[in-house]
């Protein structure tokens, strides 16, 4: 029998809320009365949605992601998010989003989701892009311009 199987395995570390200070730009989102479940608070699927379109329309602004006319795509290869406190319709939420790790053409990005003004994210997560040509679907490197933008959210 391998020794490591009988030995105590570390914990992991629990997941806690951030503060608004971990983020690098932000974005209010408006909840709708869709959004809410049965249990009275938004659904976990659509915090991915606002985490997709924090992300993204951080890019598009920036002028960096084309969706119409682009040659290349984000496509997600992962996602994860932890949840801290409710939220709900009606209600504001803000989006915090950095960069962890940039690789050649795959990007982490971290999202954090506050309730309107409160200083510690109800929800946080990450989802990795890997940006691939349009039409081959095949990995491409980030080009400068895009680089210069993710660097800012470093």
């Amino acid at each position: 029998m391998n020794t490591a199987e009988t030995q105590p395995q570390p914990a992991a570390s629990k997941p806690e809320a951030l503060p608004r200070s971990a983020y690098r730009a932000f974005r209010p989102i408006t909840t709708r009365w869709m959004d809410n479940d049965a249990y009275g608070h938004v659904n976990n699927v659509v915090y991915y949605s606002w985490f997709d379109t924090a992300v993204n329309a951080h890019l598009i602004e920036q002028g960096v992601l084309d969706i119409h006319k682009g040659e290349t795509i984000g496509l997600v290869v992962e996602t994860h998010c932890n949840y801290f406190a409710p939220l709900a319709f009606p209600q504001t939420v803000e989006a915090g989003i950095r960069v962890s790790h940039r690789g050649t053409s795959s990007v982490r990005y971290e999202v954090g989701l506050f309730a309107e003004g409160e200083p510690l994210t109800a929800a946080r997560g990450h989802f990795v892009h890997v940006y691939v040509n349009k039409e081959s679907r095949r990995p491409q490197p980030l080009p400068n311009h895009f680089i210069q933008v993710l660097e800012k959210l470093t």
